[in-house]
């Protein structure tokens, strides 16, 4: 039902930016955008999987994780995630929780609630602003080699800078394979130990191919993925839409 509700949000905000009527100017000045600058391995990546023009372009993603709807606005980055139970998000300023009994949900809102959007939005988040791009070793795993690169944020980005990301992909197709992250929200400091996820499948939505499934993998001592470490986490009924929503949708529920 949420997702419906999104979907003809959507719809109207669409049909009301067509009845809008704009005036020509005859000195109309069109500005060139200019083109952003990736390492060129990672363009090709990004190419595969859509384009970042056509990922600049949407304005609203949404993605369900089993009773969980992610909903979010790409270019504010504001969020929601609603289930039967609780509901939480960021407005634009601060994360915030409502929950139907008090405790329901187990965890920090701040930390959850853009936590599988960057899993989903892969490998487009690795281009947001202040990244920093450094070729890493290849990933090998059975007996295919996968080239990466090791992505870093400049300081005060986001609520994480010193996390790192490591991104793998095919190297005949640029498709992306594998993700190596790490976890510094709680202790605000840097770290060596990556977590590894295979992304296993992917899917078209609306011209961007993003996952259908991913999996943690256990590592060896060299960090080298073993086998999964847990079932793989599945994503269902996606949505990408130029349609923009407005800034009450993602804001906390008054009761």
């Amino acid at each position: 039902m949420k997702k419906i509700v999104l979907l003809l949000a959507i719809s109207l905000v669409i049909i009301s930016c067509k009845k809008e009527v704009k005036k020509e100017t005859k000195n109309e000045v069109v500005k060139e955008v200019s083109k952003e600058v990736f390492p060129a391995e990672l363009s090709k990546v990004f190419e595969k999987h859509g384009g970042i023009n056509a990922w600049r372009n949407a304005q609203v993603l949404s993605f369900n994780k089993g009773e969980e709807v992610h909903t979010i606005d790409l270019h504010s980055r504001k969020t929601v995630v609603n289930t039967p139970k609780f509901s939480l998000g960021f407005d634009g300023k601060e994360a915030w929780l409502d929950e139907e009994v008090k405790g329901t949900f187990k965890g920090n809102p701040t930390f959850y609630y853009n936590l599988y959007f960057y899993f989903y939005a892969m490998p487009f988040v690795l281009a947001d602003n202040g990244i920093v791009y450094e070729k890493t070793d290849d990933l090998v795993f059975e007996g295919i080699s996968y080239p990466g690169y090791k992505i870093s944020y400049n300081a005060n980005i986001g609520s994480s800078s010193d996390d790192n990301y490591k991104v793998y992909y095919n190297p005949k197709t640029f498709q992306m394979e594998w993700l190596g992250y790490t976890v510094t929200f709680m202790s605000k400091k840097a770290s060596d130990n990556f977590n590894i996820i295979r992304y296993n499948s992917w899917e078209n939505v609306n011209g961007l191919v993003l996952p259908k499934a991913i999996t943690w993998y256990k590592k060896d001592e060299n960090g080298i993925p073993t086998e999964p470490a847990k079932p793989a986490t599945e994503f269902t009924l996606p949505l990408i839409s130029q349609g923009k929503l407005a800034d009450s949708f993602f804001e906390k529920p008054v009761k």
